[in-house]
C-alpha cells in the first residue's frame, strides 16, 4: 500500500513538473511575441520623414490673339472651301461699301432743294429752276430736271416724266444689291458643301483604319464643320450690310416720292399765278 501511494505521488509530482515547464514555455513565448509585436508597432508607428513638396514651376503660355485663332481655324478648315467663302466675304463687302458710299452721296436735302426751285421759278422761271436742279447732285434733283424739261407740255406730262424717270433712278439705287444677296446665299451653301465633303473624308479614314476611333471621328467632324461656321459668319455679316442698304434705299425712295408730289404742286401753283 505504501509502495502504491509512493508511486502515485511520484507520478503526480512528475506530471505537475512537466505541466509547469510547458506553461512556463508558453508564457515565455507569449511574452516574447508580445515584445516583438510591440517593437513592430513602434517601428510602424514611427513617422517617416515627409519630403517637402516641390513647387511646381508654372509657365505662363502666351495667349493667342484673335487674328492667330482665326488663322489657325481657317487653315484647319481647308483652304479649298474656306478660301471660296473668304472670297464671298471680300466681294460682298466690296459691293456693300460701294453701295453705302453711293447712297450717302445720293442723299439730298429735299426741303432745301424744293425751296430753291420755288424761288427760282418765282424769280427766273423754268430755266432758272432747271439750273438749280442741274447744279444739285442726287436722284431727286435728276427727277426734278426731267420733270421741268416737260413743263412746256403741261403738268400731266411732267407727272408722267417724273414717274418714268423715278423708276430709272430707283433701279440705279438698287444696282448691285443682287450681288450681295447672291453672296449671302452662296457662302452658307459652300460651307455646307465643304462639311459634306469633309464628312465623306472622315468616313473614308474610318474605313481605312478599320476601327471607329473617337479621336479620328472628332477631328474629321471638327474640320468638316469649320467650313459651315465660316459660311454662316460670312452670311451674317453680309446680311447686316444688306438690311442697312435696303433701309437706306427705302428712305431715299420715300423722299423722292414726297419731293416729286411737292414739285408738281409747286408747278401747278406757278402756272396758276401766271
Amino acid at each position: 500500500m505504501k509502495k502504491l501511494f509512493a508511486s502515485l505521488l511520484l507520478t503526480g509530482v512528475f506530471a505537475f513538473s512537466q505541466f509547469n515547464a510547458v506553461a512556463q514555455d508558453e508564457v515565455s513565448s507569449d511574452s516574447t511575441a508580445m515584445v516583438d509585436s510591440a517593437a513592430v508597432e513602434e517601428v510602424v508607428a514611427e513617422p517617416e520623414p515627409v519630403a517637402a513638396p516641390m513647387m511646381e514651376e508654372v509657365v505662363d503660355e502666351p495667349e493667342q490673339s484673335f487674328h492667330q485663332i482665326v488663322k489657325e481655324q481657317f487653315i484647319a478648315g481647308g483652304w479649298e472651301f474656306m478660301g471660296i467663302v473668304l472670297l464671298c466675304l471680300i466681294f460682298g463687302l466690296a459691293v456693300a461699301i460701294e453701295r453705302i458710299i453711293t447712297l450717302n452721296l445720293a442723299t439730298t436735302n429735299t426741303k432745301k432743294l424744293l425751296a430753291n426751285v420755288e424761288n427760282a421759278l418765282a424769280s427766273g422761271g423754268v430755266e432758272a429752276a432747271k439750273e438749280v436742279c442741274k447744279n444739285t447732285k442726287g436722284p431727286v434733283a435728276s427727277i426734278f430736271t426731267q420733270g421741268l424739261m416737260r413743263m412746256s407740255e403741261g403738268v400731266e406730262m411732267v407727272e408722267k416724266s417724273i414717274i418714268a424717270y423715278g423708276s430709272v433712278e430707283m433701279g440705279k439705287l438698287e444696282r448691285g444689291m443682287v450681288w450681295i444677296s447672291l453672296f449671302i446665299s452662296l457662302a452658307p451653301m459652300l460651307g455646307f458643301m465643304g462639311t459634306v465633303i469633309g464628312m465623306i473624308g472622315a468616313f473614308d479614314a474610318i474605313a481605312a483604319a478599320g476601327d471607329v476611333s473617337p479621336a479620328l471621328v472628332a477631328d474629321g467632324i471638327k474640320i468638316a464643320l469649320l467650313t459651315t461656321v465660316g459660311g454662316l459668319i460670312v452670311a451674317v455679316i453680309l446680311q447686316l450690310f444688306y438690311n442697312y442698304l435696303i433701309s437706306k434705299i427705302d428712305s431715299l425712295v420715300n423722299s423722292m416720292e414726297d419731293a416729286s408730289i411737292t414739285l408738281v404742286d409747286i408747278l401747278v401753283k406757278h402756272n396758276l399765278s401766271k
